[in-house]
Protein backbone atom coordinates (compact mmCIF):
# COMPACT_ATOMS: atom_id res chain seq x y z
CA UNK A 1 0.00 0.00 0.00
CA UNK A 2 0.81 3.69 -0.11
CA UNK A 3 1.48 6.27 2.67
CA UNK A 4 -1.37 7.61 3.11
CA UNK A 5 -3.28 9.56 5.65
CA UNK A 6 -5.39 7.91 7.94
CA UNK A 7 -8.80 10.19 10.05
CA UNK A 8 -7.65 10.91 13.62
CA UNK A 9 -8.59 9.20 16.83
CA UNK A 10 -10.60 9.99 19.42
CA UNK A 11 -9.58 13.40 21.13
CA UNK A 12 -6.87 12.21 24.45
CA UNK A 13 -6.59 12.60 27.88
CA UNK A 14 -4.41 15.20 29.77
CA UNK A 15 -3.45 16.87 26.96
CA UNK A 16 -1.46 20.08 27.62
CA UNK A 17 -2.50 23.34 26.06
CA UNK A 18 -0.16 24.74 23.88
CA UNK A 19 1.35 28.23 24.43
CA UNK A 20 0.62 30.79 21.65
CA UNK A 21 4.05 30.43 20.51
CA UNK A 22 4.25 26.96 20.48
CA UNK A 23 1.03 26.98 18.38
CA UNK A 24 2.47 28.97 15.88
CA UNK A 25 5.29 26.80 15.72
CA UNK A 26 3.42 23.76 15.11
CA UNK A 27 1.55 26.00 11.99
CA UNK A 28 4.84 26.62 10.35
CA UNK A 29 5.58 23.21 10.76
CA UNK A 30 2.43 21.62 9.54
CA UNK A 31 2.34 24.16 6.56
CA UNK A 32 6.52 22.87 5.39
CA UNK A 33 4.95 19.03 5.87
CA UNK A 34 2.11 20.07 3.23
CA UNK A 35 4.21 22.08 1.27
CA UNK A 36 7.03 18.91 0.48
CA UNK A 37 3.63 16.81 0.51
CA UNK A 38 2.87 18.39 -2.61
CA UNK A 39 5.94 18.41 -3.94
CA UNK A 40 6.97 14.40 -3.59
CA UNK A 41 3.20 13.18 -2.91
CA UNK A 42 4.25 11.56 0.32
CA UNK A 43 1.46 12.16 2.87
CA UNK A 44 2.26 14.44 5.80
CA UNK A 45 1.99 11.95 8.38
CA UNK A 46 5.64 10.56 7.32
CA UNK A 47 7.39 13.75 6.67
CA UNK A 48 6.64 15.16 9.68
CA UNK A 49 8.04 11.71 11.45
CA UNK A 50 11.03 11.89 9.38
CA UNK A 51 10.97 15.91 10.58
CA UNK A 52 10.85 14.66 14.11
CA UNK A 53 13.39 11.97 14.08
CA UNK A 54 16.00 14.25 12.83
CA UNK A 55 14.93 17.05 15.64
CA UNK A 56 14.98 14.42 18.72
CA UNK A 57 18.94 13.31 17.21
CA UNK A 58 19.61 17.28 17.19
CA UNK A 59 18.41 17.76 20.03
CA UNK A 60 20.60 14.67 21.79
CA UNK A 61 23.44 15.59 19.90
CA UNK A 62 23.66 19.64 19.94
CA UNK A 63 27.39 20.12 19.09
CA UNK A 64 27.37 17.77 16.30
CA UNK A 65 24.17 18.49 15.17
CA UNK A 66 23.60 21.92 15.54
CA UNK A 67 19.86 23.66 14.02
CA UNK A 68 19.66 27.27 13.20
CA UNK A 69 17.58 28.86 16.16
CA UNK A 70 15.10 30.53 13.69
CA UNK A 71 14.90 26.75 11.49
CA UNK A 72 11.52 25.60 11.24
CA UNK A 73 12.99 21.85 9.96
CA UNK A 74 15.02 19.54 13.00
CA UNK A 75 16.65 18.43 9.70
CA UNK A 76 20.40 18.22 9.84
CA UNK A 77 22.76 17.65 7.01
CA UNK A 78 26.17 18.18 6.93
CA UNK A 79 28.27 20.08 4.40
CA UNK A 80 29.90 17.13 2.96
CA UNK A 81 26.93 15.22 2.36
CA UNK A 82 25.16 18.08 1.04
CA UNK A 83 27.56 18.65 -1.44
CA UNK A 84 29.20 15.85 -2.09
CA UNK A 85 32.16 14.33 -0.55
CA UNK A 86 34.35 14.93 -4.05
CA UNK A 87 33.11 18.74 -4.59
CA UNK A 88 35.51 20.91 -4.67
CA UNK A 89 32.62 23.70 -3.79
CA UNK A 90 32.13 23.70 -0.07
CA UNK A 91 29.12 25.66 -0.15
CA UNK A 92 27.93 24.68 -3.34
CA UNK A 93 23.90 25.52 -3.63
CA UNK A 94 23.61 24.45 -7.79
CA UNK A 95 21.81 21.49 -7.90
CA UNK A 96 22.99 20.40 -11.06
CA UNK A 97 26.61 20.32 -9.48
CA UNK A 98 25.43 18.68 -6.48
CA UNK A 99 23.85 16.17 -7.93
CA UNK A 100 27.28 15.04 -10.15
CA UNK A 101 29.17 14.78 -7.06
CA UNK A 102 26.48 12.52 -5.64
CA UNK A 103 25.48 15.17 -2.80
CA UNK A 104 21.84 14.73 -1.49
CA UNK A 105 21.41 18.49 -1.40
CA UNK A 106 18.10 19.28 -3.28
CA UNK A 107 16.09 22.54 -4.36
CA UNK A 108 12.70 22.12 -2.48
CA UNK A 109 11.42 25.80 -2.47
CA UNK A 110 11.35 26.05 -6.61
CA UNK A 111 13.79 28.69 -6.76
CA UNK A 112 16.54 26.64 -8.39
CA UNK A 113 19.02 26.71 -6.06
CA UNK A 114 19.77 24.24 -3.34
CA UNK A 115 20.47 25.98 -0.37
CA UNK A 116 21.29 23.99 2.82
CA UNK A 117 20.48 27.18 5.03
CA UNK A 118 16.63 26.85 3.72
CA UNK A 119 14.39 24.27 5.28
CA UNK A 120 12.18 23.70 2.02
CA UNK A 121 15.60 22.69 0.87
CA UNK A 122 16.67 20.74 3.91
CA UNK A 123 13.36 18.27 4.16
CA UNK A 124 12.72 17.82 0.97
CA UNK A 125 16.44 16.95 0.54
CA UNK A 126 16.22 14.08 3.27
CA UNK A 127 12.60 13.16 2.02
CA UNK A 128 13.65 12.77 -1.25
CA UNK A 129 16.51 10.30 0.43
CA UNK A 130 13.60 8.47 1.79
CA UNK A 131 11.43 7.97 -1.25
CA UNK A 132 14.34 6.77 -3.59
CA UNK A 133 12.58 3.22 -3.71
CA UNK A 134 8.87 4.29 -3.97
CA UNK A 135 6.31 5.44 -1.72
CA UNK A 136 4.86 2.12 -0.92
CA UNK A 137 5.72 1.22 2.98
CA UNK A 138 8.25 -1.23 2.35
CA UNK A 139 9.90 0.57 -0.21
CA UNK A 140 9.53 3.08 2.16
CA UNK A 141 11.25 1.76 4.89
CA UNK A 142 14.15 0.26 2.49
CA UNK A 143 14.76 4.25 1.35
CA UNK A 144 14.64 5.49 5.14
CA UNK A 145 17.27 2.37 5.66
CA UNK A 146 19.79 2.97 2.92
CA UNK A 147 19.47 6.69 3.96
CA UNK A 148 20.28 5.95 8.06
CA UNK A 149 21.72 2.65 7.90
CA UNK A 150 19.91 2.65 11.33
CA UNK A 151 17.04 -0.02 12.00
CA UNK A 152 15.86 1.79 15.06
CA UNK A 153 15.65 5.45 12.97
CA UNK A 154 13.48 2.98 10.74
CA UNK A 155 11.20 1.90 13.34
CA UNK A 156 11.20 5.72 15.18
CA UNK A 157 10.53 7.63 11.74
CA UNK A 158 7.54 4.40 11.30
CA UNK A 159 6.25 5.16 14.81
CA UNK A 160 5.52 8.68 14.88
CA UNK A 161 4.19 8.57 11.35
CA UNK A 162 1.76 6.14 12.83
CA UNK A 163 0.92 8.50 15.79
CA UNK A 164 0.59 11.81 13.23
CA UNK A 165 -1.59 9.56 10.96
CA UNK A 166 -3.93 8.55 13.91
CA UNK A 167 -4.21 11.95 15.61
CA UNK A 168 -4.33 14.02 12.36
CA UNK A 169 -1.99 16.60 14.52
CA UNK A 170 1.39 17.99 15.62
CA UNK A 171 0.21 18.79 19.30
CA UNK A 172 1.15 15.51 20.81
CA UNK A 173 2.97 16.55 24.08
CA UNK A 174 0.20 16.22 26.97
CA UNK A 175 1.40 14.44 29.54
CA UNK A 176 -0.29 12.52 32.67
CA UNK A 177 1.02 11.44 35.89
CA UNK A 178 1.17 7.51 36.07
CA UNK A 179 -1.07 7.09 38.96
CA UNK A 180 -4.46 8.55 39.34
CA UNK A 181 -4.47 11.66 41.73
CA UNK A 182 -7.23 10.75 43.33
CA UNK A 183 -5.18 7.08 44.90
CA UNK A 184 -3.17 6.18 47.45
CA UNK A 185 0.35 6.33 46.55
CA UNK A 186 3.87 7.76 47.66
CA UNK A 187 7.09 8.31 46.10
CA UNK A 188 10.70 10.11 46.26
CA UNK A 189 13.48 10.25 44.02
CA UNK A 190 15.07 6.92 43.90
CA UNK A 191 17.78 7.41 40.72
CA UNK A 192 21.11 5.57 41.67
CA UNK A 193 19.92 3.43 44.69
CA UNK A 194 21.70 0.24 45.11
CA UNK A 195 19.51 -3.29 43.50
CA UNK A 196 21.66 -6.62 44.25
CA UNK A 197 18.93 -9.17 42.55
CA UNK A 198 20.90 -10.11 39.19
CA UNK A 199 24.21 -8.67 39.80
CA UNK A 200 25.27 -5.47 41.67
CA UNK A 201 23.57 -2.40 39.56
CA UNK A 202 21.96 1.24 40.27
CA UNK A 203 18.04 1.81 40.30
CA UNK A 204 17.36 3.16 36.68
CA UNK A 205 14.18 4.79 37.54
CA UNK A 206 11.46 6.16 40.52
CA UNK A 207 9.25 3.33 42.59
CA UNK A 208 5.86 4.57 42.93
CA UNK A 209 4.31 2.89 46.23
CA UNK A 210 0.52 1.96 45.82
CA UNK A 211 -1.73 -0.77 46.86
CA UNK A 212 -2.08 -4.06 44.39
CA UNK A 213 -4.74 -3.20 41.61
CA UNK A 214 -4.11 1.02 41.67
CA UNK A 215 -4.39 1.68 37.88
CA UNK A 216 -1.53 2.37 36.37
CA UNK A 217 -1.64 4.84 32.93
CA UNK A 218 0.36 6.03 30.22
CA UNK A 219 1.97 9.38 31.03
CA UNK A 220 2.23 10.58 27.18
CA UNK A 221 0.91 10.12 23.61
CA UNK A 222 2.71 6.72 22.50
CA UNK A 223 3.04 3.47 20.76
CA UNK A 224 3.29 0.29 22.98
CA UNK A 225 6.67 -0.77 21.29
CA UNK A 226 7.10 -4.02 24.12
CA UNK A 227 4.67 -5.87 26.78
CA UNK A 228 5.21 -8.50 28.45
CA UNK A 229 7.68 -10.19 30.92
CA UNK A 230 11.35 -9.37 31.88
CA UNK A 231 12.73 -11.20 34.76
CA UNK A 232 13.64 -7.85 36.64
CA UNK A 233 10.76 -5.88 36.00
CA UNK A 234 8.53 -8.41 35.84
CA UNK A 235 5.07 -7.79 33.85
CA UNK A 236 5.65 -4.56 31.93
CA UNK A 237 5.34 -2.07 29.34
CA UNK A 238 7.38 0.03 27.00
CA UNK A 239 5.77 2.66 25.04
CA UNK A 240 7.54 5.18 22.73
CA UNK A 241 6.65 9.22 22.50
CA UNK A 242 7.45 11.46 19.88
CA UNK A 243 10.62 13.18 21.66
CA UNK A 244 12.29 9.70 20.89
CA UNK A 245 11.49 9.14 24.87
CA UNK A 246 10.92 5.38 26.51
CA UNK A 247 8.39 5.44 28.83
CA UNK A 248 9.13 1.71 31.37
CA UNK A 249 6.84 0.91 33.43
CA UNK A 250 7.62 -2.48 35.46
CA UNK A 251 5.87 -5.17 38.26
CA UNK A 252 2.67 -4.91 37.17
CA UNK A 253 0.19 -7.35 38.80
CA UNK A 254 -1.66 -7.25 34.95
CA UNK A 255 -2.34 -5.70 31.84
CA UNK A 256 -5.33 -4.13 30.35
CA UNK A 257 -6.76 -6.75 27.89
CA UNK A 258 -7.55 -4.70 25.22
CA UNK A 259 -4.17 -3.08 24.57
CA UNK A 260 -1.38 -4.99 22.19
CA UNK A 261 2.29 -4.32 20.89
CA UNK A 262 1.69 -1.46 18.16
CA UNK A 263 -1.14 0.13 19.72
CA UNK A 264 -1.50 3.78 20.02
CA UNK A 265 -2.05 5.28 23.72
CA UNK A 266 -3.06 8.81 25.47
CA UNK A 267 -1.59 10.73 28.71
CA UNK A 268 -4.16 9.04 31.06
CA UNK A 269 -5.25 5.50 29.70
CA UNK A 270 -5.25 2.87 31.72
CA UNK A 271 -2.15 0.11 30.52
CA UNK A 272 -2.63 -1.85 33.58
CA UNK A 273 -2.23 -2.23 37.28
CA UNK A 274 0.12 -1.95 40.58
CA UNK A 275 1.64 -5.46 41.34
CA UNK A 276 4.76 -6.82 42.67
CA UNK A 277 5.99 -8.87 40.09
CA UNK A 278 9.94 -9.76 38.85
CA UNK A 279 12.80 -11.17 40.25
CA UNK A 280 12.39 -14.59 38.86
CA UNK A 281 10.45 -16.62 36.13
CA UNK A 282 7.23 -15.71 34.82
CA UNK A 283 4.76 -15.42 37.08
CA UNK A 284 7.17 -14.41 39.94
CA UNK A 285 5.40 -12.04 42.74
CA UNK A 286 5.54 -11.06 46.02
CA UNK A 287 9.35 -10.48 46.46
CA UNK A 288 8.83 -6.81 47.09
CA UNK A 289 5.88 -4.51 48.43
CA UNK A 290 3.84 -3.32 45.64
CA UNK A 291 4.77 -0.35 43.61
CA UNK A 292 5.13 0.99 39.72
CA UNK A 293 8.79 1.01 38.79
CA UNK A 294 8.69 3.79 36.20
CA UNK A 295 11.76 4.52 33.80
CA UNK A 296 12.49 7.05 30.95
CA UNK A 297 15.16 6.37 28.45
CA UNK A 298 16.34 8.57 25.51
CA UNK A 299 17.27 7.07 22.03
CA UNK A 300 20.84 8.96 20.75
CA UNK A 301 20.67 6.93 17.55
CA UNK A 302 22.39 3.95 18.41
CA UNK A 303 22.13 3.06 22.08
CA UNK A 304 19.71 4.68 24.69
CA UNK A 305 20.42 5.96 28.32
CA UNK A 306 18.32 6.10 31.34
CA UNK A 307 17.92 9.49 33.39
CA UNK A 308 16.13 10.41 36.45
CA UNK A 309 11.69 10.58 35.94
CA UNK A 310 11.77 12.30 39.10
CA UNK A 311 11.52 15.60 37.97
CA UNK A 312 8.98 15.20 35.27
CA UNK A 313 6.97 12.78 37.15
CA UNK A 314 6.39 16.28 40.08
CA UNK A 315 6.04 18.28 37.08
CA UNK A 316 3.09 16.15 35.75
CA UNK A 317 1.20 15.90 39.27
CA UNK A 318 1.64 19.26 39.66
CA UNK A 319 0.31 20.31 36.01
CA UNK A 320 -2.33 17.61 36.44
CA UNK A 321 -3.52 18.62 40.27
CA UNK A 322 -4.13 22.17 38.50
CA UNK A 323 -5.47 21.48 35.38
CA UNK A 324 -8.48 19.47 37.48
CA UNK A 325 -8.71 21.94 39.90
CA UNK A 326 -9.34 24.80 36.87
CA UNK A 327 -12.30 22.57 35.99
CA UNK A 328 -13.99 22.84 39.34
Amino acid sequence: MTLESSECGPAAYGADKDKPSMSDEYAKRRKLYEAISLRTGLAWPYIAAIDQYERTMSQAHPKTRPIRKDAVTGVYVSEERWRGDLNPTEEDTNPASIRFFRGIGQDGSGDKVADRSKDEDLLYSVTVQALQYGSAEDDFTIGLWEYYHNTRAVQRVMQFAKLYRHFDRLDLNGHAFPLPLKSTYSYRSTWGNKRGWGGRRIHEGTDIFAGYGVPVRSTCYGVIEIKGWNAYGGWRIGIRDLNNLYHYYAHLSGFDKNIKTGDIVSPGQVIGWVGSSGYGRPGTQGKFPPHLHYGIYRDRGLVEWAFDPYPLLRRWENEEYKAVKGKR
